[in-house]
C-alpha cells in the first residue's frame, strides 16, 4: 500500500509564497512522475505540475515563472514551490505519484495513480 502525505498549505497574502510537500511511503517498487493538481469544489481536477524521476518538469500555463516543482527521489517527496500568489490559486491542491508496486508491474508497463488527501491553499488579504 501507499500513501501520499502533504503538507505546507494555509492562508496568505496576495504576492505572498508558500512551499508544499509531498512525502510518498508504504511499500513500492519505483516511483515514476509525481506531481500537483487542483481542484475546485464542482470543476475538474486541473494539473498543475509534473516531475519525472530525471527532472523534467511541466508545468500549467497559469503558473509557469511562478511555481516551481522540484522533487528527492531518495525520499520520495515533491514540493511545490509557490511564489507570486493569487486569489485565483485560492483551491485544493492535490500531490499525485505514478507508481509501480512490484517488479511485475515494471515488466507489463504498468502504473497506478496515487493521491494525497488534499491540502487547501487560500489566498486573500
Amino acid at each position: 500500500q501507499v500513501q501520499l502525505v502533504e503538507s505546507g498549505g494555509g492562508l496568505v497574502q496576495p504576492g505572498g509564497s508558500l512551499r508544499l510537500s509531498c512525502a510518498a511511503s508504504g511499500t513500492f517498487f519505483h516511483i515514476n512522475d509525481m506531481g500537483w493538481y487542483r481542484q475546485d469544489p464542482g470543476k475538474q481536477r486541473e494539473l498543475v505540475a509534473t516531475i519525472s524521476t530525471g527532472g523534467n518538469t511541466n508545468y500549467a500555463d497559469s503558473v509557469k515563472g511562478r511555481f516551481t516543482i522540484s522533487r528527492e527521489n531518495a525520499n520520495n517527496t515533491v514540493y511545490l514551490q509557490m511564489n507570486s500568489l493569487k486569489p485565483e490559486d485560492t483551491t485544493v491542491y492535490y500531490c499525485n505519484a505514478q507508481v509501480l508496486r512490484y517488479y511485475r508491474d515494471y515488466v507489463e508497463g504498468s502504473q497506478f495513480d496515487y493521491w494525497g488527501q488534499g491540502t487547501q491553499v487560500t489566498v486573500s488579504s
